[in-house]
């Protein structure tokens, strides 16, 4: 059984796109007759520009591979162009056909992928999703509104959820590190204290963040949160600075989770070895795949770290995260996004219930993909946008911030 053809397909969620403006899915059929699917993260280039990434990085180190050779391919993929280091592109490229070569094997062998992973550690996998609007709220203001956001949580608790995730100390701007507004410190604690009355100690608080303080800058505001015990303060400065990490890391006492911008286990282990986070959040179609984040997992567990997989994609990515979690004793919480479009893409063949996620049985990724729907919903690509974006404007220290959330397919009036 040979990899023969590739077919890149790229999907726009429906408004209000959580998720983000496109998805990357890959189709990859052996010489048999039997097809993958895989997803891409997100990578720094435009989705017309990855379709051809894709097509270049699978026919020149994939092509004519039995799927079995995960390590060969990805050490070609690695190493292509003599360059032997992470790479956020290539890696971006590789890890969705590395994902659907593992749908292809469980497929081939009529067993689920974490079944060719080891076994399975885990009957179920704990979620936790972000908060986002309810029906009855106004997508344009509920981010700054600490009141409608713990009603938010409080219909998380209700569906069984044990951990809820936020956001609400925003810009993130393309200026690095930046000191966080007095503002932004106020409105992080209301929504903190509002979340916390309204969960009690029934759920985790995640304090999402994207890379966007000074170093003294997380310190203060993590400093500020540390009363309401969250279960993490999320990539506090930028990711491209480990050690300055690992000073936030050792100034606060609420553990540092990282790990979406990052790919490979070199980058991982570095986060390790400095202590800069004690919970790492791959995501699967960037950080080299189902293989490769099964050796950070395994650096993680001699570091005593826990693995929370990163998801703001579509369900494929998911799904990839799903059957990793349940292989690795080291497994903390999956992210998930709960859509009718993520549902209907995979036709809910894998589904949150009461707050878990339940190990899939059906052989691959255990999905039954709509290609179909899929194809109904392309990205038109205006050259300007990509999956999620980083704002020019600096922090403002008069007005404050106000940062809608997610990545809408189109600006918000």
């Amino acid at each position: 059984m040979k990899l023969q053809d590739l077919e890149v397909i790229i999907t726009a969620p429906p408004a209000p796109g959580w998720g983000g403006r496109y998805w990357i899915f890959v189709k990859v059929t052996t010489d048999t007759g039997v097809t993958g699917i895989g997803e891409c993260y997100a990578s720094s280039l435009g989705p017309s520009t990855m379709v051809h990434v894709i097509h270049d990085v699978f026919e020149r180190h994939m092509q004519g591979q039995s799927p079995e050779d995960i390590e060969l391919m990805f050490r070609r993929a690695y190493s292509s162009g003599f360059t032997q280091r992470p790479d956020l592109t290539v890696m971006g490229a590789f890890s969705g056909l590395e994902i659907a070569c593992w749908d292809i094997l469980g497929k081939d062998r009529d067993r689920p992928v974490w079944a060719l992973l080891g076994g399975k550690m885990n009957e179920r996998i704990r979620a936790y999703s972000y908060l986002y609007p309810l029906e009855h709220h106004d997508v344009n203001t509920f981010w700054g509104n600490a009141d409608q956001t713990a009603e938010s949580a409080t219909a998380a608790l209700a569906k069984g959820y044990t951990a809820v995730k936020f956001d609400p100390a925003g810009p993130y701007t393309l200026r690095g590190g930046h000191m966080p507004a007095m503002s932004d410190i106020t409105q992080s604690i209301a929504f903190c204290s509002a979340i916390r009355e309204a969960v009690g100690d029934k759920a985790d608080l995640l304090f999402g963040t994207h890379g966007q303080f000074s170093t003294a800058g997380a310190i203060r505001l993590g400093t500020a949160l540390e009363r309401f015990s969250p279960l993490w303060f999320e990539e506090p400065i930028p990711p491209d600075n480990i050690a300055e990490m690992a000073r936030v890391a050792r100034a606060v006492t609420t553990p540092i989770a990282t790990g979406e911008r990052l790919t490979t286990k070199a980058e991982f282990a570095e986060v390790l070895r400095q202590g800069a986070a004690t919970i790492l959040q791959p995501a699967l179609g960037r950080s080299g795949g189902i293989w490769e984040t099964k050796k950070i997992a395994a650096i993680a567990e001699v570091y005593n770290a826990q693995m929370a997989p990163h998801l703001y994609a579509g369900p494929v990515e998911w799904a990839a995260n799903i059957h990793l979690s349940v292989s690795i004793p080291n497994t903390l919480i999956a992210e998930t996004i709960e859509t009718p479009f993520h549902a209907a893409l995979i036709k809910n063949s894998i589904q949150v219930e009461n707050g878990f996620i339940t190990a899939p049985s059906a052989p691959g990724l255990g999905i039954e993909f709509d290609e179909d729907l899929a194809r109904a919903h392309p990205y038109e690509d205006d050259g300007q946008h990509l999956h999620l974006q980083m704002q020019e404007a600096p922090c403002d220290y008069q007005n404050g911030n106000l940062f809608l959330g997610g990545a809408p397919p189109k600006p918000l009036d």
